[in-house]
């Protein structure tokens, strides 16, 4: 049992307990078994953080259907590794070796010092932002709903969005919502923040500490600090500016709106693209501009150790600075001053390679059931399932069983990543000395 298969089985055991608790009448409106699919499915929707639905959220499930698909989303979005580590802190165990290899396989970081500190940091932050999002929202629903239907809401949405799952009560989403302010601006900074990833958080805190304390040394903030925010920062500008200019003169997402109300729409569509799932337009009537710049933000995704998929912005970054590197004759990829290991640069093609395979195999294998529906909107499904987005064009739910069950695998890997899945499949790898003459051959 490696550390890859054991995260492989515990999301796999999640979705199941998940499907399971999904399927029983208590969680349904009707009071009536639920379908296994949408069981099956939604239960991976969750725990996978990904938001696409077969039914609507609000209206088939009750509130324990509801609070199911909350509690599932909660541990999906801080990962099967972290909650089985907090458990165990709880009952005042020590984690072993192999649990901190674990932590560091499940966010990619050499974490094993300090990891109770990890752990307590990363759960206060979770508490810290999503009962501030509940508060917030609680100004716009509990006018509109009611106490206890405007608090359920908060909740709800908070616990949804810091997670970037993009699970919605609402049938539409938020698109009732396009122009409330608060909502969407709290919806933003909860899904910015948990796809920024713990790691940047934490760092940004000791630097506020650092200026508050007025410590004389200067913080000097990591790689990962500096090409995340930053990458994270152009990605939200461009994204609101292509959004704005691509959906300016449609009558069907933002020409009837107000200019400040077009560039909220345009601001919420380009951060919610980048693996939160919410959405505040009718996808279905955007331009085929639109649709694939929705679909290029949804691949690359949000950053390492967020609650967000895609490839993240790190690998990106990667791969943009490496075919720069190429086009200036250089032979080492430069980041801030920073050379990068050709062991992560690898990594980074393996990322992209692997995904865009997988994401071209289900795009085929789905587009030969469902030949009823064009390939633009099968892709747009695909990559939101792979990157664990849960935007959709209204297609979902109108798929064969054969191809709902392809989303869910596509939605499990994504999660997971694929490099983990392949490492469960295949085993550790073996230890090698050989070492072989290199020979040139012509590329591009």
């Amino acid at each position: 049992m490696t550390i890859a298969r054991t995260i492989c089985l515990g999301f796999l055991t999640l979705i199941v307990i998940g499907t399971l608790l999904l399927m029983m009448p208590f969680a349904t409106v009707s009071g009536t078994w639920n379908s296994f699919i949408v069981a099956l499915f939604t239960s991976t929707s969750a725990v996978c953080v990904t938001g696409l639905a077969v039914v609507d959220t609000g209206s088939d499930f009750s509130f324990w259907g509801q609070l199911t698909i909350l509690l599932l989303i909660q541990v999906g979005g801080l990962g099967y590794m972290m909650t089985t580590t907090f458990l165990i802190l709880l009952l005042g165990r020590k984690f072993d070796l192999r649990q901190k290899f674990a932590i560091q396989e499940s966010f990619d970081r050499p974490f094993l010092l300090g990891s109770n500190y990890l752990v307590r940091s990363i759960i206060a932050t979770t508490m810290i932002f999503e009962l501030t999002g509940i508060f917030l929202l609680l100004l716009t629903f509990v006018p509109e709903h009611g106490w206890s239907e405007g608090l359920w809401y908060s909740i709800f949405h908070s616990i949804s969005a810091w997670n970037n799952a993009g699970f919605s009560l609402f049938a539409d989403s938020l698109v009732g919502y396009r122009s409330d302010w608060i909502v969407n601006l709290v919806i933003s900074g909860l899904v910015i923040f948990g796809g920024i990833g713990y790691q940047v958080i934490i760092e940004m805190y000791s630097w506020l500490v650092n200026v508050i304390k007025r410590k004389p040394e200067r913080f000097c903030f990591s790689l990962n600090f500096k090409v995340v925010v930053s990458t994270t920062i152009l990605l939200l500008i461009v994204g609101t500016a292509a959004f704005f200019l691509t959906e300016l003169n449609n009558p069907a997402t933002l020409q009837p709106f107000s200019f400040e109300n077009k560039l909220l729409a345009a601001w919420f569509q380009s951060m919610t693209t980048r693996t939160a799932g919410f959405n505040s337009i009718d996808l279905g009537n955007m331009t085929t501009a639109g649709l694939f710049i929705t679909m290029g933000f949804m691949f690359i995704g949000a950053s390492p150790s967020g609650t967000g998929g895609g490839i993240k912005t790190t690998t990106f970054r990667i791969m943009y600075n490496s075919t720069k590197s190429v086009l200036k004759g250089k032979n080492e990829v430069i980041l801030y001053q920073r050379e990068v290991p050709s062991t992560l640069i690898l990594k980074a093609v393996a990322v992209v390679f692997g995904t865009a395979a997988s994401i071209v195999l289900v795009t085929i294998l789905i587009s030969a059931i469902e030949t009823q529906f064009d390939f633009l909107s099968i892709l747009f499904e695909v990559i939101s399932a792979f990157a664990t987005v849960g935007l959709s064009t209204g297609i979902t739910s109108s798929f064969a069983f054969a191809s709902k069950v392809i989303l869910v695998f596509a939605m499990y890997v994504g999660r997971v990543s694929i490099l983990i899945v392949i490492a469960a499949i295949i085993g550790d790898p073996s230890p090698s000395n050989l070492q072989y003459p290199e020979e040139n051959l012509l590329v591009g």
